[in-house]
């Protein structure tokens, strides 16, 4: 039995979602665990000794990775070294093939130069878009991205792009870590 611990930092809910379907997958595996979620953000204080492996989940926002993540990730690394961890990213570039791999994916890539930390396991999940989410602003940015990178501009668009498939495998290794 393991007791996973899933920070996740989401924007729009998505990040919270995926991660939703990992603990899921891992409390429905053959072997008993317990999993907890918490939202990571400025005020975030959780006692990672007490978990036997802790996966951090965080979404992209105009090509950055909220600064909360870096900030946990600076005064947790010695225990994030310690033990085994995972992390993934969630972002609309991930639904490019050719960018949907750890290696890959400039956003996950960025995300090792900015850190110090060296997850186990390392994912990269395509996000969703949502229109009818995003205030005028955010609209009007993320449909300009999405016409630049060839992707879905109608502003009544609701659009997943997340392989479950993928978010059940990354599951299966986090269990096996």
């Amino acid at each position: 039995m393991a007791k996973v611990l899933i920070l996740y930092s989401t924007v729009d809910g998505h990040t919270h979602k995926i991660c939703q379907h990992i603990r899921q997958e891992i409390e429905s595996s053959d072997t008993e665990n317990s999993v907890e979620l918490a939202l990571l953000d400025v005020s975030t204080s959780v006692d990672l000794a007490g978990f036997d492996k802790i996966v951090i989940g965080a979404s992209i926002r105009y090509g950055k990775h909220r600064p909360a993540v870096f900030a946990f990730i600076r005064e947790h690394l010695t225990v994030l070294s310690s033990k085994p961890s995972a992390f993934f990213t969630v972002n609309l570039v991930a639904r490019k093939p050719e960018k949907n791999q750890p290696d890959t994916n400039p956003y996950m890539r960025k995300f090792l130069t900015l850190t110090d930390w060296r997850p186990r396991e390392l994912a990269v999940f395509a996000g969703k878009v949502n229109y009818a989410l995003y205030g005028p602003l955010d609209r009007t940015m993320i449909r300009f991205i999405m016409w630049i990178t060839k992707g879905p501009t109608d502003p009544t668009t609701n659009e997943e792009f997340t392989s479950w498939d993928d978010v059940a495998a990354f599951s299966r290794r986090v269990l096996a870590m």
